[in-house]
């Protein structure tokens, strides 16, 4: 059976899901998503999603089409129709389609808001269980990257070189640091039990998983400091671990699994 998705309004099959090519979000990457994990058929930790979706189309003065319980809806009703018992559910909303290409914001468009599910075994994800390797490379993207913009070329690119090098996930350096992994938040466990991360600024995503992991290491009284640098990572730790809604995974540092590509 073909999966449904939901485009302005409308639950249709996936091959009638079209927007314009005149979308803001198609010609200027002006739109912001949120991805949602499923288990069990449940939404796990929407709120958080939810809670950032508002905050960053708030930063670029984009409307919600929808409130946000109508988008819950329309999330729950998209995994009713597709069945899905583990997966995700992607959420699009952009400034919509004008008649022509003009940078500046449109006036009287309505936004577009598209939504869609996918399968994903995320509790036997194989790289959970096995780990994976992680490649560094420089952090070429925008200074607003707290906001979740569907602008990810510079994600695309890092992943991609992840890919290449036969690792699974690139953290991005910037003046030395590390700032975050091509499509997750970056932890490394110190030998002295010491849980380092950088601090949400405008320099990261604020990742909803982040902050589960955060605030489960302060209900554990695990130690959390800021900043990963290239120091720290040239020596010993326990384990380097991402967190990304979709899985979660932790690398042994046994394994050699951290490797320089910039």
């Amino acid at each position: 059976m073909e999966q449904i998705a939901y485009v302005n309004g409308s639950f249709v099959p996936m091959s009638e899901a079209k927007v314009s090519i005149l979308d803001r979000g198609f010609l200027f990457a002006d739109g912001i998503y949120e991805v949602s994990a499923v288990l069990d058929g449940k939404l796990i930790d929407n709120a958080s999603h939810l809670a950032r979706l508002e905050r960053s189309v708030g930063e670029i003065s984009l409307a919600l089409p929808e409130t946000i319980e109508r988008i819950q809806e329309i999330q729950r009703e998209l995994i009713a129709r597709n069945n899905l018992a583990s997966g995700l559910v992607y959420l699009e909303v952009t400034r919509g389609a004008d008649k022509g290409r003009d940078f500046a914001f449109p006036k009287g468009v309505k936004p577009t808001l598209v939504m869609f599910t996918s399968v994903k075994d995320i509790v036997n994800a194989p790289s959970a269980k096995t780990g994976i390797g992680v490649i560094t490379v420089p952090d070429i993207r925008w200074t607003r990257r707290d906001i979740k913009s569907v602008a990810l070329l510079a994600q695309v690119l890092a992943k991609q070189a992840a890919a290449e090098a036969g690792a699974g996930e690139a953290w991005m350096i910037e003046d030395g640091k590390v700032t975050e992994g091509g499509s997750s938040s970056a932890f490394i466990l110190t030998q002295d039990d010491v849980i380092v991360t950088r601090q949400n600024s405008s320099a990261i995503l604020p990742g909803c998983t982040r902050k589960a992991v955060v605030a489960l290491a302060e209900e554990r009284q695990l130690a959390l400091t800021g900043g990963i640098d290239r120091k720290l990572m040239a020596i010993r730790f326990q384990a380097l671990m991402v967190a990304t809604s979709m899985v979660r995974l932790t690398v042994s540092s046994s394994e050699n699994c951290l490797r320089t590509s910039s």
